[in-house]
């Protein structure tokens, strides 16, 4: 390592945060898209996540203002992308990650689709799958928004059942409705609409809608690690791979078109930033932010050192490596919340950083329980220290 590289201090890396992750209040996103754009992607396999990681990032607006975005002027969408997680990304960065990562996944689920057909011996094929497909799509056409179950009980061959597995310890009967419509969505022929209950809900309602335009993978994934380099950097190779779920190849390949700048970090390691982005970050006002389980500044490192005092891991994740919901304060993680079944709002703190971060901690703790309002927020994913508050 040369000793000529610029210094990145872990200061600076949490001044970074703050501030591009518009977590502090004087960098906070004025739309719903600019608070997606800031971090990449939102995750959204939690439908809570998505409202309250934009919640954290927005300077005023309730659920209705992430409720526009997404079902109005669909400035926000969501799609099954990176790591096979479904994401919420703006309508702008859409076809990249649609061509980047999305296309892959597609083919996967047809090709895996067609393979339980062809064991499942009922003369199922491509060509049947095909016209079960457009079956659909007529469906929403005629129907509007609908659900899986509406959308099965219009079109007959959603009610097909398959055996998965036949002969094997794990064989079983599905049907093929949830399947069909997971590929109609990774193809981008359809997308998730206003679901049925409040916006906590995941039993979301289906639209017919046009695929992406169409961009190129390697300008896609160019495009992918350029933004993401400028949000989580500085970051390691080894940290991008994780987050993207590419092959090391292609993580290699958009690596060099982009010609990131290494940095140091004064743990001695080296990093890597977008071209020329070495200065330092002005550090923000101090600020507490309470961010809910599988947000992406919890989630975009594969190592977390910078902002997670290891001794904190077993309380705030689970068994499979999703994180909580978790306490902020100046860029570090220092505790975990929950939502209590009556609403209240708890939380603890891990980490001793005095009076002044725990009247902060409070004070958004009271502003995102007023956000919340008479909703009730349960994690998909439980971990240790969100079950025992709310024990």
């Amino acid at each position: 390592m040369s000793p000529s590289l610029p210094l990145v201090t872990t200061a600076e890396r949490r001044d970074r945060l703050g501030r591009r992750h518009r977590l502090a209040p004087s960098a906070h996103a004025a739309t719903v898209a600019e608070a997606a754009d800031a971090v990449v992607a939102l995750h959204a396999t939690d439908a809570a996540t998505l409202f309250l990681s934009a919640r954290a990032r927005l300077a005023k607006g309730g659920p209705a203002v992430v409720e526009h975005a997404l079902y109005e002027d669909v400035s926000l969408v969501r799609l099954l992308s990176m790591r096979r997680t479904l994401f919420a990304v703006s309508r702008e960065l859409a076809p990249y990650v649609d061509s980047s990562t999305a296309r892959g996944i597609a083919v996967k689920e047809r090709t895996t689709l067609l393979k339980h057909f062809d064991e499942d011996g009922q003369g199922l094929d491509a060509d049947w799958l095909a016209a079960a497909e457009v079956a659909a799509l007529d469906a929403l056409d005629t129907l509007g928004p609908s659900t899986g179950s509406q959308l099965s009980a219009a079109v007959p061959a959603l009610r097909q059942k398959i055996t998965v597995g036949r002969g094997k310890k794990y064989e079983a009967e599905t049907g093929v409705a949830t399947r069909v419509i997971r590929l109609l969505a990774a193809d981008g022929r359809i997308r998730r609409d206003r679901p049925r209950g409040s916006w906590t809900s995941s039993q979301f309602r289906w639209v017919h809608t046009e695929p992406w335009p169409v961009v190129s993978p390697a300008e896609a994934r160019t495009e992918i690690v350029r933004r993401w380099l400028h949000a989580y950097g500085p970051a390691t190779e080894a940290d991008l791979k994780w987050w993207t779920g590419w092959t090391l190849t292609d993580v290699r390949k958009a690596l060099a078109v982009v010609g990131p700048d290494e940095v140091r970090l004064d743990d001695g390691r080296t990093a890597l930033v977008g071209p020329g982005d070495t200065a330092p970050e002005p550090a923000p006002e101090t600020w507490a932010a309470l961010l809910p389980g599988l947000d992406p500044s919890g989630m975009g490192w594969a190592d977390r050192g910078f902002h997670l005092d290891p001794a904190h891991r077993p309380a705030l994740f689970d068994y499979a490596g999703n994180i909580g919901p978790t306490v902020w304060w100046n860029g570090e993680i220092v505790g975990g919340w929950a939502q209590r079944t009556d609403g209240e709002i708890v939380w603890r703190l891990l980490a001793d950083r005095g009076r002044a971060t725990e009247e902060g901690v409070a004070a958004e703790a009271a502003r995102l329980a007023r956000w919340v309002g008479e909703a009730r927020i349960t994690p998909r994913f439980r971990t240790p220290l969100e079950r025992e508050l709310v024990a």
